[in-house]
């Protein structure tokens, strides 16, 4: 049986709660705020439309392997929160809840991903030795890439020296 995991990330943006969902609601912005060592890309034909059971593919590279990633919204609240569920990809099942809530300081964004790795007992050692570290990489990625992308209202974070 496989085990359930969960990431959960806050982060408080100097920015009023409608820009910072702006952004988060457009997932174009998605290859922006990731590794470029995954070579995210966007598939869907631009522009995309949030909405509930909007479908968004994706294609994503991990170590010499490309994989396709589809996704769906289950749930679109502007700009209060979306949620994004695997339905194709590289686990067996992930649940993104993207939440946002307006604070004194700006926005307060929070990330929980609740997943699960193929593979069974292999695959709980495999995320042991390689996977949380990698997830937890990319969200320490996007987190300073976010920083930089709302604090300085310019796109200069280079991220060409992160490599998973």
């Amino acid at each position: 049986m496989n085990q359930f995991y969960t990431l959960r990330r806050e982060q408080v943006i100097q920015k009023p709660l409608n820009e910072v969902f702006a952004f988060f609601q457009q997932p174009e912005n998605l290859a922006r705020i990731t590794p470029a060592s995954m070579d995210f890309r966007v598939l869907t034909p631009s522009p995309i439309i949030m909405k509930e059971n909007a479908l968004l593919d994706y294609s994503i590279r991990l170590s010499l392997f490309r994989l396709r990633w589809t996704t769906m919204i289950t749930s679109y609240q502007p700009p209060i929160s979306f949620v994004d569920i695997q339905l194709r990809g590289p686990y067996s099942f992930w649940h993104h809840t993207h939440s946002f809530k307006e604070t004194d300081d700006g926005t307060l964004m929070t990330d929980e991903v609740r997943y699960s790795i193929p593979f069974g007992f292999l695959g709980n050692i495999l995320h042991a030795l390689y996977i949380k570290k990698e997830l937890q990489h990319i969200f320490d990625f996007r987190s300073k890439v976010i920083e930089e992308y709302f604090h300085k209202n310019k796109f200069t974070y280079s991220n060409s020296q992160n490599n998973l």
